[in-house]
């Protein structure tokens, strides 16, 4: 009875401690409901206005409890967000990523770990209050650290881990030639270059084929077997497709190497050719056409136009004559050997220049044939112009103004004879075909011209020896039966050797040069008061009548 009376106390006691625990949050809740109910209101209705006595009785009691009503509420019950919402969100987190990638690479791998510290909140407005309680803090510690102070030095590091910018190694005058780099290999060629055209695009690169008739011939040959493999497609006709599919080989060709004057010619009159093809024509008889226009054009415009014009040249060339010409024109080695065979008993110096020395080839072959021949480069040419009496030079182009585009240091040349010690002038003879006129008008070397790669200037190539004789220093084979005496026979390796290794060339590592730049231009401008004659396969002429000629070929 008493445990009973006892427990039935104490119960009640409880009861009473939990009423008077409970009765001030009663008296609090109606308030709390009355004031945060119209402040959620507001954003979507308006609420009527409380009375003054009302609002100055709930004006100190409802601070307190609006100020932590938001961290009060769980995030379920906050508004569903909008799509402008979501998206604006989204587009934030983006940036916010970005940065703090950013962040880290800027600051190393001990920056990693404080960049990804921060919380949700950096750079972008917190999902819900909690996320912003627990994350805002952080983020904010996290975006001093990174964030260098005004005016401070930039730490080591990050120094270190920005990338260096490099330099602009073109030359200003130039800028304008410096276009896409010439292609180094056939990846990324079109399935539609054929692999003759794939072959040649590489050996232009490389100078194996070099020289403006040369290239000429050798793209005509190419075009002639991608004429023969080619197949008209269903619902089109060979003159209308054909020119389409030479586009593709073209475009290829001008990567590996910018197009010559003769060869840009020889394109127009193919294509000429092609746009005159009947379209009822049957396709073999329609590429047995194109295929002997192609070497009718190569015979009529390159080679028997060579054999007119050797011919021509050779009776300037006098018994006794020195003559002089710059670096390895064909049709002037083809003029020199005529004069040769028809008897006559004259001396040749070649003016040779880096970095091709086209000069080696025609003087080997000079001297092979039994002239007597005198090489010298280009800083020589004082010395070699002295005794000169005739210059005969090739041409790349001629323009219409009579200037003449030839290999860089023509124009050199050219000037040298006229305006030698002595006041002698030497006569300029020019041999060029009318495949190379152009309409074009050139007054210098600056606007139109091709740049070349400017490590070509820097490699050093061996020494080769030109004629056929035998070496005098050259090393004796060790004989292999004397057992141990070979070894100590054998020669000892030439300490100047290594002169001509392109690794110990003092402008080896131009590129890392703040101050240093490297030209290498392809032609250059001869003025036409530097020239006497132009000979061509059409005569003899002054170089104010090419335009009057070009107009000729190009009608016939």
């Amino acid at each position: 009875m008493a445990d009973s009376v006892d427990s039935a106390l104490k119960s009640s006691s409880d009861i009473k401690s939990v009423q008077a625990q409970s009765s001030p949050a009663t008296d609090t809740t109606p308030s709390q409901q009355t004031q945060t109910l119209p402040i959620r209101e507001s954003k979507s209705a308006k609420s009527p206005a409380p009375s003054e006595n009302q609002t100055g009785k709930n004006k100190d009691a409802s601070k307190p409890p609006a100020a932590g009503a938001d961290a009060a509420v769980p995030a379920g019950a906050d508004k569903p967000l909008t799509p402008a919402e979501l998206k604006k969100k989204a587009k934030a987190e983006k940036a916010a990523r970005r940065a703090r990638e950013k962040l880290a690479k800027e600051s190393g791998g001990a920056g990693a770990a404080g960049s990804s510290a921060p919380g949700p909140g950096q750079g972008r407005p917190p999902a819900t209050p909690k996320k912003d309680a627990a994350g805002g803090g952080a983020s904010q510690k996290g975006q001093k650290a990174a964030q260098p102070r005004r005016g401070s030095a930039p730490t080591g590091q990050t120094a270190a881990d920005e990338p260096t910018k490099k330099e602009d190694k073109s030359v200003a005058v130039f800028g304008h030639l410096y276009g896409q780099p010439r292609r180094t290999t056939i990846a990324g060629a079109g399935k539609e270059v054929h692999p003759a055209v794939l072959a040649l695009g590489l050996q232009l690169r490389d100078y194996v084929v070099c020289g403006s008739s040369a290239r000429c011939v050798a793209t005509l040959l190419a075009f002639k077997r991608v004429i023969e493999s080619y197949t008209t497609p269903l619902g089109t006709s060979l003159s209308r497709h054909l020119t389409t599919h030479l586009s593709h080989q073209i475009t290829y060709l001008s990567t590996c190497r910018p197009l010559s004057i003769s060869q840009g010619n020889a394109i127009r009159a193919l294509k000429l050719a092609i746009a005159s093809v009947d379209p009822s024509t049957p396709e073999l008889s329609a590429k047995a056409t194109l295929c002997e226009f192609i070497d009718n054009f190569i015979r009529e415009k390159i080679t028997v136009a060579d054999q007119v014009i050797a011919g021509s040249a050779a009776q300037k060339v006098q018994d006794g004559d020195v003559i002089v010409t710059f670096a390895g024109s064909s049709i002037v080695k083809q003029t020199l050997l005529t004069a040769h065979k028809q008897g006559k008993r004259f001396r040749v110096s070649i003016i040779d220049s880096r970095p091709l020395f086209e000069g080696k080839n025609l003087a080997r072959a000079l001297a092979n044939a039994g002239l007597d021949v005198q090489y010298s480069l280009v800083h020589a040419i004082s010395h070699a112009i002295k005794d000169a009496t005739k210059v005969f030079l090739g041409a790349h182009a001629m323009t219409s103004n009579g200037r003449l585009y030839s290999r860089v240091g023509t124009a050199l040349v050219a000037m040298s004879a006229k305006e030698r010690a002595g006041g002698v002038e030497v006569p300029v003879i020019v041999c060029c075909e009318t495949v190379k006129f152009t309409d074009r008008v050139a007054l210098d070397s600056i606007v139109v011209n091709e740049i070349a790669d400017a490590d070509e200037l820097v490699s050093a190539q061996p020494l080769q020896q030109v004629t056929g004789l035998v070496d005098p220093v050259a090393p004796a084979k060790p004989d292999n039966k004397k057992g141990g005496k070979a070894a100590s026979s054998a020669p000892k390796p030439d300490p100047s050797a290594s002169s001509l290794n392109p690794s110990s060339s003092p402008l080896s590592n131009w590129k890392e040069n703040p101050n240093l730049q490297l030209l290498n231009i392809m032609y250059d401008v001869t003025p036409a008061e530097y020239v006497d004659m132009v000979v061509t396969e059409m005569g003899s002429l002054p170089p104010s009548a090419v335009p009057i000629v070009h107009r000729m070929s190009t009608n016939l």
